[in-house]
């Protein structure tokens, strides 16, 4: 099926996209939009690979779901619109990166230009019923976000994965460590920030690994 995504992840995904699975969960997604209150917009399902070509990828941050308030996803994985109050995770990234390189807590939690310079911001599952978390989890989404992360292990090389949370660390099965840098800790929800997130100073050594590479650093 003709899926409209930036082209580098087209040559890529297409395969996925003509799978059985996917045309279904298309057809799910089509009839949620038409019959429910979804975030993101329709248009926006796909922005972290569009904002992050394929071909710029050099940081993966994993997240669950979308926001599942009015105006907060944008297709982004932690990240919210121009406008919005930061979700408590996102404050929390926002004080480890400031505790780590002295970075000031940003105005908004807009974080398209960490996507632009190469930060794929993948959430599991793309898409969700207004103020329903989890309701779009086991329909599909999972499977070809997994495909998506084994995709890059093995097309890309000195890719850094964060992997943030249980769940974002289960997916590191399919991951090839010997060409990539993954690194982990607890999520920076505020039930775990003080366990491990804050301090584990991803940012810096993302960066670190990416100028070890003659890689351009995230303008973080």
């Amino acid at each position: 099926m003709d899926v409209k995504i930036e082209p580098g992840w087209k040559a890529q995904l297409q395969e996925e996209f003509n799978k059985d699975y996917f045309i279904k969960l298309s057809e799910f997604v089509k009839n949620e939009y038409n019959t429910q209150r979804i975030f993101p917009p329709g248009k926006l399902i796909f922005n972290a690979f569009n904002q992050c070509t394929f071909e710029n990828l050099k940081v993966v941050i994993l997240g669950q779901d979308p926001y599942h308030g009015p105006g907060q996803a944008h297709g982004l994985c932690f990240s919210v619109n121009d406008g919005i109050a930061f979700p408590p995770s996102l404050r929390n990234i926002f004080k480890e990166l400031n505790q780590d390189m002295g970075k000031p807590i940003p105005e908004t939690g807009n974080l398209i230009d960490w996507a632009k310079q190469g930060v794929l911001l993948l959430n599991a599952t793309l898409t969700v019923r207004a103020q329903t978390a989890g309701s779009h989890q086991k329909k599909g989404w999972e499977i070809f976000t997994d495909a998506v992360i084994q995709k890059i292990s093995s097309e890309k090389e000195n890719v850094v994965f964060l992997l943030w949370g249980n769940y974002a660390i289960s997916k590191s099965k399919f991951i090839d460590q010997n060409k990539h840098l993954v690194l982990t800790s607890v999520h920076p929800s505020p039930l775990s920030a003080s366990r491990g997130f804050f301090g584990n100073k991803h940012f810096s050594r993302t960066n670190e690994f990416l100028i070890s590479k003659g890689l351009e650093p995230i303008k973080w």
